[in-house]
């Protein structure tokens, strides 16, 4: 099995390749620097982002692959494990980045909203590819941060350090967006492909296996569940929870108006496990309960 490296500091990983540890907390990269590398695969605890200047090896997150070519940039949380696919040679790594310990934001908005930041949980295929003149705007966040590293550390420096980190994770999210409509025809096969098995999911398996989760369908399509989200929320302004949800309730509307069952009977069909839940939920995007519903429908 492939050794796991642990990345837990920011000198630890500076270290590995060949970085000047000019804060504690944060850093900002050139991987040019490196020494030429076999693959390795690493845990990291810290937050980063990488440019790629060049193609030198395809990066893997887990057991699957990033569309990670030139002009591309990958998001990595704490907890997730990435390494490069092992050809047999030694490669030169190539561009920029940004590594932060999740301390260095404690304290700060940025803390409270980096949920926010859904890229960090992307996963392979999902990264994000950038226009000559977006990666230029990437370049100059990250010299913004690097000049206020190589200043003498004052009472100013944590609060626009992390100013700056929080201005770079917009513009990414801006990027990510205009990603999101470049490749619409994409984006409109994946809602099809929603659809279809949403409708196959209420047919065939709702009773069996219960309501249906987000993740089961991003799995389906093989995106991860933060992507998939964002995917259908720019495609039809609601998020994917929502997207179900709507369904459901179109199925159980037709049902409700079949009074041959009970409604207990009908919330048992439609995957919950108490029929007071589907109640809730029936008047809440209703407006009023299956019972009211069905005299109405009479």
């Amino acid at each position: 099995m492939d050794e796991i490296l642990n990345i837990e500091t920011i000198d630890q990983y500076n270290k590995l390749y060949n970085q000047e540890t000019l804060h504690p907390l944060v850093s900002v990269v050139d991987l040019s620097k490196s020494k030429e590398r076999r693959y390795c695969r690493m845990n990291f605890g810290l937050y980063a982002l990488f440019l790629k200047e060049v193609k030198c090896g395809d990066m893997r997150y887990g057991r699957n692959y990033y569309d990670y070519q030139e002009g591309t940039v990958v998001c990595i949380a704490p907890g997730q494990v990435v390494g490069f696919e092992d050809t047999g040679e030694v490669y030169q790594p190539k561009g920029r980045g940004l590594v932060f310990h999740p301390d260095l934001i404690r304290g700060t908005s940025l803390a409270r909203d980096i949920k926010n930041y859904s890229f960090f949980s992307y996963e392979s295929n999902e990264a994000l590819h950038l226009s000559e003149r977006e990666r230029g705007i990437v370049l100059d966040c990250l010299n913004k941060i690097l000049m206020e590293l190589e200043h003498s550390i004052d009472k100013h420096s944590k609060r626009l350090i992390v100013t700056n980190i929080e201005l770079l994770l917009d513009y990414c999210t801006r990027f990510y967006e205009r990603q999101f409509i470049t490749r619409e025809s994409v984006n409109k096969d994946t809602l099809t492909r929603f659809e279809n098995l949403i409708n196959e999911y209420f047919q065939n398996q709702v009773q069996t296996e219960g309501l249906p989760s987000v993740k089961y369908f991003a799995d389906k399509i093989c995106l991860s569940p933060n992507y998939f989200g964002d995917l259908i929320k720019k495609e039809t302004g609601k998020s994917a929870q929502e997207y179900i949800q709507l369904k459901l309730i179109g199925v159980a509307k037709d049902k409700v108006l079949n009074p041959a069952k009970t409604i207990s009977q009908i919330a048992y069909e439609l995957g919950f496990q108490y029929p007071q839940h589907f109640v809730r939920v029936f008047k809440k995007r209703v407006g009023c309960t299956p019972s009211e519903y069905r005299l109405q429908g009479s």
